[in-house]
């Protein structure tokens, strides 16, 4: 059964968005159809789970080489146990709790962490504009990456906690707070709360900036 072809820029352009969105309950009939070989199926998984793997990756800052590396490992894991997962609709969680533990054996098998460049996901702001496009839009661009410059330079300050289950939430379709409790260690009834203090933190270090 194969993983599939890796987009080669999965990790460093739109993690959250990539691959199709799967919904949820159907999640366990897909992972019945892909055990019985149905590759329509496997795919349908893959391309749906796909970003939720990729934020737990991101969450832990590993480096491009060591992140890609785990993702293929999680989902070659997941082939292997296909037919042993006891609860099929909670794949995404069993993804999620598989991507943490690859990505923390990772990080204690490195002699020191190697922090990559960090994707600026929203950072990007197209170079392909038109010649007669107008200076107004132009200076407006710029401005609109300069607010998400400052955005991601105030994320960056946040805890490790914070950063970490903001990076995870940001996943395309949205996890499930099983899934994210999973990813990340963290108590189903903790992540409502603690969201909402992580936001708030970044909101008050934007407004200090004087960044709208």
């Amino acid at each position: 059964m194969s993983i599939g072809t890796l987009p080669s820029t999965a990790y460093d352009d739109r993690p959250y968005t990539r691959g199709e969105s799967v919904d949820r309950a159907d999640v366990g009939a897909l992972v019945q159809s892909a055990v019985d070989g149905d590759a329509a199926a496997w795919k349908a998984l893959v391309e749906g789970l796909s970003p939720l793997v990729w934020s737990v990756v991101r969450a832990h800052r590993l480096s491009d080489a060591d992140g890609h590396e785990v993702y293929q490992t999680v989902w070659f894991r997941f082939a292997q146990h296909l037919g042993r997962i006891r609860e099929p609709e909670k794949a995404g969680s069993w993804l999620a709790s598989t991507a943490r533990n690859e990505c923390l054996r990772t990080l204690r098998g490195l002699s020191r962490l190697t922090v990559t460049d960090d994707p600026q996901l929203l950072d990007r702001v197209s170079e392909e504009g038109a010649p007669e496009q107008s200076l107004l839009d132009a200076e407006e661009a710029a401005a609109q990456s300069e607010r998400i410059r400052r955005l991601w330079q105030e994320f960056e300050k946040l805890g490790d906690r914070c950063r970490q289950l903001l990076r995870v939430l940001m996943a395309s379709p949205p996890p499930s707070y099983q899934e994210v409790s999973a990813a990340l260690g963290v108590a189903v009834g903790s992540i409502g709360p603690l969201r909402q203090r992580c936001l708030r933190r970044l909101r008050a270090r934007l407004d200090a900036r004087g960044t709208s």
